[in-house]
């Protein structure tokens, strides 16, 4: 059974388990994960309610207005590495509760702005980085706290981020309203201060292996083995030769009382040498581990999430005036953004559901989930009234939730790079994602502002998923093919080894016996 080795004084203690608990902490860790998602990309998925107020208040274009979520999606998945590195250099709580503060003081801030420029610094840059600081520690330390029940718990805890968009699209647009859209963004900021006291409950995690006390004494040197059983062989051919037997044991030698106290010595120097083997210098622990770049199969899957990456956020912040300019009214168009929340909530609840089942490769259903996500972005073009965009939006939703619940916790399965290498391949992946989050929304803004059709953003979005299937295609094959090569290198090195032993090492033992035996006769 798993043990609890750690006294659990307060939640600012780490936790020390046997093995990976599936549970315990980890469920206030899951509690705290859901709010972080509702308060980060629940956030950044509803700004498209602001979209239309900012255009008129400083009178720009609608790829100029863009640009604010594309610098934000750009700097939190770009400062990815700085986000693991900090986490391992003063631990996920600290950078959580320090994310928090940087991403409330930006969105506060952008309420007093005066132009685009402003949004652009404070929303895009400070708030940028404090949603990076905040979402991957959050998502890292939870996927240390489980094993069996990693992708379900992962699942029904990143709905959060679809609970906001269903809660915050309508709340926010009756709130403008009422307040205007100032003071209506001045909000949004205080609640996201909330991010500290989620941050202030991850507690660290520690696995180590139950150590076994045994009462005999530990065991001996290869080397001093070996020379016992050579010992031994020699006695016993020597009793045969002289028809006595003859035991090994000090005590049954006569005459030789003080060997007694002489094997005593090398035996405590022994048990030093053991004792010494078995508590050997922990090794320094990377802060950024870039090795799985030279995993093809983790590459194959950054590609993927690069071109994803186009297809998660357009979507989302462009149905709303995608709808407004089909004639649909303010209050439907938030209504179809809050059933694509819905929506993804189921989605991403079905895929874990599946992806806890056993046996069952993960990669394979991620694949298909990115096809049929493919799909759905080809489908929104065709939509010209509101229950044909509303069903567009909810199947959309629906597959957005299956693959952007499990892309980042894949990371810790074996087919792409294993729970070990987890926190580093996360922060490189993010960091490559960076380059499309930077560039997605300004090239959607561009395409309308060039076509003055939002069709052109969904197929934008669609040859993007479409370019990210292929490569997620590719990981399996890398990764089995990358197996086989480290096996059969593997096999040469045990056969080289083999190769390299004497034929005749038995032989000359028994010949050493043999020339004793006769010396002493």
């Amino acid at each position: 059974k798993m043990t609890v080795k750690a006294v659990k004084m307060s939640c600012t203690t780490p936790n020390v388990y046997t093995k990976v608990p599936d549970g315990g902490w980890g469920w206030t860790v899951a509690f705290a994960f859901f709010f972080v998602e509702a308060l980060t990309y629940g956030i950044i998925k509803s700004f498209g309610v602001f979209f239309n107020d900012l255009m008129e208040s400083f009178d720009e274009t609608n790829s100029r207005i863009s640009w604010i979520i594309s610098i934000c999606v750009f700097v939190q998945t770009f400062t990815a590495p700085l986000s693991t590195i900090l986490s391992n250099r003063f631990g996920h709580r600290f950078v959580v509760m320090a994310g928090g503060v940087l991403i409330s003081t930006g969105v506060v801030t952008a309420s007093f702005a005066r132009n685009v420029v402003d949004m652009y610094v404070t929303i895009g840059v400070i708030s940028g980085l404090g949603y990076c600081l905040s979402f991957l520690p959050t998502v890292t330390i939870l996927s240390q706290y489980f094993d069996k029940r990693r992708s379900l718990v992962t699942a029904v805890a990143s709905t959060g981020e679809c609970f906001a968009v269903f809660s915050f699209a309508p709340a926010i647009t009756a709130l403008k309203e009422q307040i205007g859209w100032r003071y209506s963004l001045l909000s949004v900021g205080v609640l996201q201060l909330s991010i500290v006291v989620c941050g202030s409950l991850l507690r660290p995690i520690i696995i180590k292996e139950q150590e076994e006390v045994k009462a005999q004494p530990p065991e001996e040197p290869t080397e001093t083995k070996y020379m016992l059983e050579n010992e031994q062989t020699r006695t016993s051919i020597e009793s045969i030769d002289s028809g006595v037997e003859i035991t090994t044991s000090p005590s049954n030698v006569p005459g030789n009382a003080k060997a007694e106290h002489k094997s005593e010595e090398p035996k405590e120097h022994i048990q030093t040498l053991v004792g010494n083997k078995s508590t050997p210098a922990e090794p320094k622990t990377k802060l950024l581990d870039f090795s799985v770049m030279r995993d093809c199969s983790f590459i194959c899957y950054a590609f993927f999430g690069l071109f994803a990456t186009v297809g998660f956020f357009a979507p989302s912040l462009y149905i709303i005036p995608m709808s407004l300019s089909l004639g649909i009214g303010k209050d439907h168009s938030a209504y179809i953004l809050s059933a694509m929340a819905i929506a993804e909530v189921f989605g991403r609840i079905s895929a874990g559901w599946v992806l806890n089942r056993k046996p069952i490769r993960k990669i394979y259903i991620e694949l298909i989930c990115v096809v049929l996500l493919s799909v759905a972005l080809f489908a929104f073009p065709f939509a010209s009234e509101f229950w044909g965009l509303m069903t567009c939006s909810i199947f959309f939703g629906f597959m957005l939730g299956t693959v952007a619940g499990t892309h980042i916790p894949l990371l810790a399965e074996d087919d792409v790079v294993g729970i070990a290498k987890m926190s580093s391949a996360a922060g490189v992946y993010v960091f490559i994602q960076s380059l499309a989050g930077l560039a997605g929304p300004p090239l959607a803004g561009v395409l309308v502002d060039t076509t003055q059709n939002y069709s052109s953003v969904f197929y934008s979005c669609a040859a993007g998923m479409v370019l990210g299937a292929v490569f997620l295609s590719l990981v399996r094959p890398c990764k089995v093919g990358l197996c086989h090569r480290q096996q059969q290198c593997a096999e040469e090195g045990v056969m080289e080894v083999v190769l390299d032993l004497p034929e005749d090492f038995i032989d000359m033992d028994i010949a050493k016996a043999e020339n004793s035996g006769k010396g002493c006769e």
